[in-house]
C-alpha cells in the first residue's frame, strides 16, 4: 500500500497538505484513507465533517482510528483514538496476566478508569500504520495519508520501532531464551504461570509488531512530504528536519512550500511580507531542488473549509484580478498525488566504499543534507555507531567487515557524512 506522511514545521498547514494529497489520490480512482492524529477538532472543522465515532465492538478488537467519514468518492477519513486504543490494550494486558494479577493480591483497573498516558500517542500511532496494512483484500485502502504531528516528533515516532527493538534486543537477548522449553514445565509444577514464560511470550509479541511497523517505515513506498511556510525562522527548522529524516533513511518526495503572498502588490506592507517570503523559497529551492520537487501552494486568504468552498476569494488590494484557489479542490491540483512507488524495502543509503589499495581505509558513506558541523557527534561503541545530528539520535550496527577496523577519522562533505575505518592487524583477515 502507498503511505505518504505529511510533516513539516509548525503551524505550517501539515492538515490542509495531508487533506489536499488525498484528495488528490482520490481523484486518479484510488482508494484512500486520510488518517490524523490531531486530537483538537482542527481536522473536523477543517474538512467539514462531525466529531468522530467510536467503532463498534469490544476494545481489544478495535481499529485504532474512529469510523471512517467518507468525504468524497474513493476518499476516507478517520482519527487515531488515542485513549480508546489504550484502555482496550490495557484492559487486553490485564485479561492474559490475570492469573498472575490474582496470585499477588492486584486489584484490575476499570476501563472507565484509564487515560492514555503521555507518550501513547506515538504508540497508538504506529499501530494504527500498521493496521492500514492489513486489512483484508478488496475492503482496505490503496493510498494511506497520515497527518503527522510537527518534524521533530515525527522523526521521533519513525524512530522509536527500531530503539525499541533494540531494547528488547539487550534486555531479553534471543540466546538467553534457549531454557524456554523448561518454563511450561516448571509453571506445571508451580500450579501458577510463571512471570519468565510471560514476559517472553509478551516480548516477542512485541518484537513481532514492532518489526512489521518498521518494515512499513522503511518500505519504499513510505514517503514524506515535508510542509514549511517559507520564512527566515523556518530555515533552520526545515534544515533540522532533513537531517532527522535522512539519519533514520526517511524518503522525502516533495516539500511544499506554503501559503504563498501574492508577488506584484502595490500595497507595501504585503510587498515586504511576499519579498521576504520569496527570499526564503529561494533558499528551499536550493537546499532541495532539483533532487526533491519544490511545490508552492498560495495563500487562500482564510482558513479553508470542506473540500469544495464555493465562495471565491476576496482580491488583495493592488492585486488586481488575481484570486487565489478556492479551497482544498484546488489546492489537490497545485499539490498532486501520490507517484506509485514498489512496496518493498527500501535499499540501504549508507554505503561502504573500499579505498584499502589507494589509502588503505574502508569509507562508510551516509547521507545527512542538512546537517552541520557544530550539531554532528560521533561515538563508538563495540560493534556500534552512535550518531547525533542536533536534537536526532541513532545507534547502527556496524557492517561485518568495519567491525575489525578502528575508527581513523570522520567528515562532513555536501550532505555526506564520510567515516574512514583502518583496518586492525589483530582483527583483520591476514593473507597466507
Amino acid at each position: 500500500m502507498r503511505t505518504v506522511l505529511v510533516t513539516g514545521t509548525g503551524g505550517a498547514g501539515r492538515t490542509t497538505v495531508a487533506a489536499a494529497t488525498a484528495l488528490a489520490a482520490a481523484r486518479e480512482g484510488q482508494r484512500t484513507l486520510l488518517l490524523t492524529a490531531d486530537s483538537d477538532g482542527t481536522p473536523e472543522a477543517l474538512l467539514g465533517i462531525g466529531a468522530p465515532r467510536s467503532v463498534p465492538g469490544r476494545s481489544a478488537d478495535r481499529l485504532p482510528w474512529s469510523v471512517p467519514a467518507e468525504l468524497a468518492p474513493g476518499l476516507w477519513a478517520a482519527r487515531v483514538v488515542t485513549d480508546e486504543w489504550f484502555r482496550g490494550e490495557l484492559t487486553a494486558l490485564q485479561d492474559r496476566g490475570h492469573g498472575l494479577l490474582d496470585l499477588l493480591g492486584a486489584t484490575p483497573l476499570d476501563g472507565e478508569e484509564l487515560t492514555a498516558l503521555p507518550g501513547v500517542e506515538a504508540i497508538a500511532l504506529l499501530r494504527a500504520l500498521r493496521a492500514a496494512q492489513t486489512a483484508p483484500p478488496g475492503t482496505g485502502w490503496d493510498v494511506l495519508v497520515v497527518d503527522m504531528p510537527p518534524a521533530p516528533d515525527t522523526v521521533a515516532v519513525l524512530a522509536l520501532p527500531e530503539q525499541l527493538r533494540r531494547y528488547l534486543r539487550r534486555l531479553l537477548p534471543a540466546e538467553r531464551q534457549a531454557a524456554r522449553a523448561l518454563r511450561p514445565m516448571l509453571a506445571q509444577l508451580a500450579g501458577v504461570p510463571m512471570p519468565a514464560q510471560k514476559l517472553y511470550e509478551t516480548a516477542e509479541r512485541w518484537e513481532r509488531e514492532l518489526a512489521a511497523v518498521q518494515g512499513v517505515i522503511e518500505s519504499e513506498a513510505t514517503t514524506v512530504r515535508l510542509v514549511v511556510e517559507p520564512g527566515p525562522l523556518a530555515d533552520r527548522a526545515l534544515r533540522t528536519a532533513r537531517a532527522g529524516l535522512a539519519l533514520h533513511g526517511c524518503r522525502v518526495e516533495a516539500v511544499i512550500a506554503n501559503r504563498l503572498l501574492p508577488t506584484g502588490t502595490s500595497d507595501p506592507w504585503l510587498a515586504a511580507l511576499s519579498g521576504q517570503q520569496q527570499d526564503a523559497l529561494k533558499e528551499v529551492y536550493e537546499q532541495w531542488a532539483p533532487a526533491v520537487p519544490v511545490r508552492e501552494l498560495p495563500h487562500l486568504g482564510r482558513d479553508p473549509h470542506g473540500l469544495g468552498d464555493p465562495r471565491p476569494a476576496e482580491p488583495h488590494p493592488g492585486d488586481g484580478a488575481r484570486r487565489a484557489p478556492a479551497g482544498l479542490a484546488d489546492l489537490a491540483e497545485a499539490v498532486g498525488a501520490p507517484g506509485a512507488r514498489p512496496d518493498r524495502p527500501a535499499p540501504d543509503p549508507w554505503t561502504v566504499e573500499d579505498r584499502l589499495a589507494e589509502d588503505g581505509v574502508l569509507l562508510w558513506r551516509l547521507p545527512l543534507p542538512g546537517a552541520d558541523r557544530d550539531g554532528l557527534s560521533l561515538v563508538r561503541r563495540g560493534d556500534e555507531l552512535i550518531v547525533t545530528v542536533a536534537p536526532f539520535h541513532r545507534v547502527l550496527p556496524l557492517p561485518s567487515a568495519l567491525r575489525r577496523c578502528t575508527v581513523s577519522g570522520a567528515g562532513l562533505r555536501d550532505g555526506w557524512l564520510q567515516v574512514r575505518f583502518t583496518p586492525d592487524p589483530d582483527l583483520w583477515p591476514k593473507r597466507v
